[in-house]
C-alpha cells in the first residue's frame, strides 16, 4: 500500500534541536514536512521555511490548538506526530511507516517497550507515564506499553472518525487545572478511542534521548492532574 505521508512538527522556540534533528530526516520519507510554529522568538519559523518546509504560525497557543489550526493544511493520508527537540529519534520514521504500510490503523513509538527506554523522564513523569497508561490499558482494554508519547503515525482520518479535536473531551479536565484551552495533547483520547473502537494499533520500541536546548515545558503536576480527570471522565461517560 502506498501512502502519502504527513509530518506535522509542533515547535515553539525549538532553534537549537530543529537545527540538529531535523537535517536527519529524509524529504523522500514524505509527502508533506509541516511544522505547526507557536509563535517562537528564536527563529524557529524562519529556520523551517528556509529548510522548504510548510509553517503554520499559530493564531493562539496551545499544542492541540496548533494542531487543531493546522489540519486544513494537511495533506497526507496518513500523519507522523513528531518532536523536533531531540526526544524523537529520525531513523523510526521508517520503521513507522512501514507499519502503516502493512494496514495498521495507528503505530506507536513507544518508550517503553522491550529494551527501550526515555532519558527524558524523571521518577514523576515516569511515574505518571506508568500510571496513565496502566489505567487506560485497565478501563479501557488496552495492552499499550506507552499510551501517552507524542511520537506515533495513524490515518489522518481517524481524527474525525474518533472525534480527537471535540472540545467538550477536553474542556473540563482543562478547565479544573486552570489551563488554557487547547493546553493539553490529544494523545490520551487517541489512545483511547482506538481502544474503544478496537481499532488495529501496534507499537515499536524507540528510546526517547534527552531534549536538546530550549526550555522543558511540561506542566507536570497540572498537565499530569487534568490527563487523570480526563481519562476517568471518558470511561464514566
Amino acid at each position: 500500500m502506498a501512502i502519502k505521508a504527513t509530518l506535522l512538527v509542533p515547535a515553539l522556540n525549538e532553534i537549537e534541536g530543529m537545527k540538529v534533528i531535523m537535517p536527519r530526516i529524509k524529504k523522500e520519507w514524505f509527502h508533506q514536512i509541516l511544522v505547526i510554529d507557536g509563535q517562537s522568538t528564536d527563529g524557529t519559523a524562519e529556520y523551517a521555511r528556509e529548510c522548504g518546509y510548510d509553517v503554520h504560525v499559530q493564531k493562539e497557543r496551545g499544542i492541540r490548538t496548533g494542531y487543531v489550526e493546522a489540519l486544513p493544511y494537511v495533506t497526507g493520508d496518513v500523519i507522523i506526530t513528531f518532536s523536533p527537540d531531540g526526544n524523537s529519534i529520525p531513523e523510526v520514521i521508517p520503521d513507522l511507516l512501514a507499519k502503516m504500510e502493512e494496514g495498521y490503523d495507528m503505530v506507536i513509538a513507544s518508550r517503553y517497550l522491550d529494551d527501550a527506554k526515555s532519558e527524558d523522564d524523571d521518577m514523576v513523569t515516569g511515574f505518571g507515564n506508568w500510571l496513565f497508561t496502566k489505567t487506560i490499558n485497565v478501563l479501557y482494554g488496552a495492552k499499550y506499553t506507552d499510551a501517552l508519547v507524542m511520537y506515533r503515525a495513524f490515518r489522518t482520518s481517524l481524527i474525525e472518525e474518533l472525534e480527537i479535536t471535540r472540545k467538550k473531551r477536553y474542556r473540563y479536565a482543562e478547565r479544573l487545572f486552570l489551563l488554557p484551552d487547547g493546553d493539553i495533547g490529544w494523545e490520551p483520547i487517541f489512545s483511547i478511542s482506538a481502544a474503544v473502537k478496537k481499532l488495529k494499533v501496534t507499537e515499536i520500541p524507540c528510546d526517547e534521548p534527552a531534549r536538546i536546548g530550549g526550555n522543558r515545558k511540561l506542566k507536570v503536576v497540572r498537565w499530569g492532574g487534568a490527563i487523570y480527570v480526563q481519562i476517568l471522565k471518558e470511561w464514566i461517560f
